[in-house]
């Protein structure tokens, strides 16, 4: 029977710091660290918050500024439904949802791909949707120039269905708007474009 090893390559030593945390926590709770489901759950936790948090490694301005090219295109880009995930600095509880993004060039387009890994970037830190909202914002506001920008998140929140007021369908919309999107007409077509009610 042929074995399975899974290569991800992370930084060792903090890792090994890591583990040794979250086998002190599960300790804490009570969970026998030597028992055969757990015992590898520390090195895997130590792992899985390393590539949760990624994104204080990476320069979001950069990856726009890697596929920005001079084009006289004046009307709306929208990229809409792009995934996120998060971890809720308050709790380190998991929010998820989707980022509607669009912006008005002024002379340079970026490449599509990009702006969802902008959004991944600042998505992978912890985080609270109000300043994850405003973090994309600014950053293509700043990096590509454009006459506006409008970003939209609409993300559902474990810290309030898994604890605290637990209600299990509630969503959090947070929105920012800069440059032509603060005209009321242009906002309302991004809006309908994404296909939300908001006003």
């Amino acid at each position: 029977m042929g074995s399975y090893k899974r290569y991800e390559e992370y930084d060792k030593p903090v890792t090994a710091e890591l583990q040794g945390h979250f086998e002190e926590i599960l300790r804490g709770v009570g969970e026998d660290v030597d028992r055969e489901g757990i015992v590898k759950t520390p090195e895997r936790a130590a792992k899985a918050i390393q590539f949760l948090t990624s994104g204080y490694n990476m320069d979001p301005a950069k990856i726009l500024e890697s596929a920005m090219f001079d084009e006289e295109y004046h009307d709306m880009i929208v990229v809409k439904n792009i995934e996120l995930y998060s971890l809720c600095e308050h709790h380190i509880l998991p929010f998820f949802g989707k980022a509607h993004v669009a912006y008005i060039p002024d002379g340079r387009i970026v490449g599509l791909s990009k702006i969802p890994r902008v959004v991944d970037v600042f998505a992978r830190r912890l985080q609270v949707q109000e300043r994850l909202t405003h973090n994309i914002l600014e950053c293509i506001n700043d990096t590509v120039k454009p006459k506006g920008v409008a970003v939209v998140i609409e993300a559902a929140h474990m810290c309030m269905m898994m604890r605290g007021v637990e209600k299990q369908n509630s969503l959090t919309t947070t929105s920012g708007f800069r440059g032509q999107f603060e005209k009321i007409e242009t906002r309302s077509e991004f809006m309908r474009l994404i296909g939300t009610d908001l006003a």
